[in-house]
C-alpha cells in the first residue's frame, strides 16, 4: 500500500496558492512543493495538523491509501521488531 499526498486538491478547492499556505503553516514554499509531488518519505503529524488547520480540513481528506507497490507495512514491522 502506499500513501498519496492530495494536497494540490486541497489548495484548489481553497483558492490557495501554496505561497499562502507555507506562510500559515511556517515551512518553507520548497516543502509544500516537496510534499505536493509526493518527493517526501513522511510528514510529522504537527506539520500535517498545521496544514490540515491552515486548510479547514481532516487528514483523510490529503493522505489517500492506495493500492500498489508502496510500503509493505508488514514487512516493514517485521524489520522493526
Amino acid at each position: 500500500m502506499e500513501i498519496v499526498v492530495r494536497l494540490d486538491v486541497m489548495l484548489a478547492r481553497r483558492k490557495m496558492r501554496s505561497r499562502e499556505l507555507a506562510e500559515r503553516v511556517g515551512i518553507t514554499e520548497q516543502n509544500i512543493s516537496l510534499l505536493k509531488s509526493g518527493k517526501v518519505k513522511g510528514i510529522r503529524f504537527e506539520t500535517l495538523a498545521r496544514i490540515c488547520e491552515a486548510l479547514d480540513c481532516q487528514p483523510g481528506d490529503i493522505l489517500e491509501a492506495v493500492p500498489g507497490e508502496g510500503i509493505d507495512t508488514v514487512d516493514l514491522a517485521r524489520r522493526v521488531s
